[in-house]
């Protein structure tokens, strides 16, 4: 139910309070669904792991982390700007490396801004899904973190479920064939279906801006 109110996000009782693009908005609560897959389980291992560390860093290190945080802002739902405290930095960059195949940093290390994908031409079919990308090859020490979405009527133009496939090589050259993780992710695309992809490149634990594409299964 669309309204005018003091902007709010959250949840009360039954009513779940949120907002897009149209304004403000109340619905009702809707109970998470918890699968434990096999890729919920890494998340929360990554997670956990890297709760743990923070717990284990000495004070030096910690006020080096709440250091950076403070220097890495951040839009929240409502449109409010923020900065990440210590921890939230810590496991930002580690979730990152985690997922990047790198090892756990326990010192902060200096905000690096990558550059994002310039361009991306994408190639779907049941048989090949492959992204055509540029600046190629990557940058030294930089991959490309892949999201995608499961399939997708053709006439949906907003996607909020994306989840990361593809971590490709350090300095990997462009195309990126991501059929074998798609397929075993989402299953085999269905011509017509539609699939929402996110790009990102990564160095030593942070995120480019993210380049969003879709296609249409051909």
């Amino acid at each position: 139910m669309k309204m005018l109110d003091v902007p709010q996000s959250g949840s009360i009782a039954g009513t779940t309070s949120s907002r897009n693009r149209f304004g403000q908005y109340k619905r009702t609560r809707a109970v998470p669904v918890n699968p434990r897959t096999t890729y919920q389980g890494a998340v929360r291992a990554r997670l956990a792991a890297n709760s743990a560390g923070w717990r284990a860093l000495t004070d030096a290190q910690r006020a080096g982390w709440s250091d950076l945080g403070g220097s890495i802002t951040r839009t929240d739902k409502l449109g409010q700007t923020y900065a990440l405290d210590g921890q939230q930095a810590y496991i930002m960059v580690n979730n990152n490396n985690l997922a990047a195949g790198n090892a756990i940093v326990s010192d902060a290390p200096a905000v690096v801004a990558p550059s994002g994908v310039v361009t991306v031409t994408v190639t779907l079919t049941a048989s090949s899904f492959s992204l055509a990308y540029t600046v190629t090859p990557l940058p030294a020490g930089a991959r490309l973190f892949v999201y995608a979405s499961p399939q997708r009527s053709a006439g949906r133009t907003y996607e909020g479920d994306l989840r990361l496939i593809h971590v490709s090589a350090a300095a990997a050259a462009s195309p990126a064939d991501i059929l074998a993780a798609y397929t075993t992710r989402f299953g085999v695309p269905v011509a017509g279906n539609k699939v929402f992809l996110s790009l990102q490149v990564y160095k030593t634990g942070f995120l480019s801006g993210p380049f969003l594409t879709s296609k249409i299964v051909s």
